[in-house]
């Protein structure tokens, strides 16, 4: 698991910038968590205090700082975020081998498709009849596959997350604990006759692209009839509610707490921050970024930022509040105003009094 500072310059494409003698790297830590034997990284000048004050063995920093620490082994790497992460993945993997094999205690029906050899099934899981589980997959604890769901190759699946009937998962898909795929809508029609919700039938499936990520506790439903589907590479946060017929796009991004409601069509790279509510049956374009605790009600045109409630452009959002938290003043000046005319218009009377 341990690394060299050679080994840390092969995965990161980095140089070592100072003289320092041969160390292990046992893990990643954060400039101000980091203990000797750890490697951290320098990615944002707001932090160059933790830097200077850092216990870190190695450091990942970027060009041509004005000022290094004593006793630290430097790596210059152009983005030292994105090298950070090869060397968080390789301890990551370093720390869950994947063994392939059956647990004993799971349930796998012996119509369903896998490979014991290149799968794993975790304790107390089910996978039911005609699923389909591609190589190299990891089904953790008491996760439940239902009827014909296909899974893709290199699928992780965290413990407890279920998987409703004839779902599509692609490949490399990642889904956090207790998250569940393709649970019924929200479907439901008042019947005039009896006073009563009459539920309507959810028979539609959700398609999961290559590279998905999913959050712990997300919920994706089925469509009522075709698909709901998830685009190629888009990362869901954790607590996120998608509703049946949702489209999203390639690459999107989406924050805990949020929610979009039925039929509603998300294009590629959207951002969508944290606790935002989107209805249903609208679009977003290409490349929309949605500010955190945002109400969406209707379409938003590409490439732009919107916030608020009823969600705005950025720039109009920004006066609104501004003009907002202005209130209080101007209503004590509207009241002077109101009592200095009551004052004048007293003094007009009384004239016009002493006249008649």
């Amino acid at each position: 698991m341990n690394l060299t500072l050679s080994d840390v310059l092969k995965l990161t494409g980095g140089k070592l910038i100072n003289e320092t003698p041969e160390i292990e790297i046992s893990g990643v830590a954060t400039l101000d968590g980091a203990c000797p034997g750890e490697i951290a990284f320098l990615g944002n000048e707001k932090y160059f205090n933790d830097f200077l004050a850092t216990k870190a063995s190695a450091v990942l920093v970027p060009p041509a700082l004005p000022q290094y620490p004593e006793g630290v082994a430097f790596i210059e790497v152009e983005n030292p975020s994105l090298a950070f992460n090869a060397l968080v993945g390789h301890f990551m993997k370093a720390s869950t081998d994947f063994v392939p094999g059956i647990h004993p205690s799971a349930v796998v029906d012996p119509s369903a498709k896998l490979d014991p050899t290149k799968v794993r099934v975790g304790p107390n899981a089910v996978i039911e009849a005609d699923a389909e589980i591609g190589d190299g997959s990891d089904i953790g604890p008491g996760c439940v596959i239902y009827k014909s769901v296909k899974m893709g190759t290199n699928c992780k699946l965290y413990a407890k997350v279920v998987i409703r009937e004839r779902c599509i998962l692609g490949n490399n898909v990642v889904i956090q604990p207790g998250a569940v795929i393709g649970g019924d809508g929200f479907g439901f029609l008042l019947n005039k006759e009896t006073g009563r919700y009459d539920t309507i039938d959810q028979v539609g499936i959700v398609v999961i692209g290559d590279n998905v990520d999913i959050g712990a506790n997300t919920t994706i439903d089925r469509a009522r009839f075709g698909r709901t589907v998830i685009g190629e590479g888009t990362k869901l946060d954790n607590q996120i509610q998608i509703g049946h017929n949702v489209t999203l796009g390639k690459h999107d991004i989406m924050c805990a707490q949020s929610g979009i409601a039925g039929s509603t069509q998300v294009g590629d790279y959207v951002t969508i921050a944290a606790q935002c509510g989107i209805t249903g049956h609208i679009k977003l374009e290409d490349k929309v970024v949605v500010a955190a605790r945002s109400g969406v009600i209707g379409n938003l045109e590409g490439g732009k930022t919107y916030w608020g409630a009823p969600a705005v452009p950025y720039g109009e959002a920004a006066r609104q509040f501004a003009a907002l938290r202005k209130l209080p003043e101007a209503f004590k000046e509207l009241r002077a105003l109101k009592a200095k005319a009551e004052e004048i218009q007293a003094l007009i009377n009384q004239a016009i009094a002493e006249q008649d």
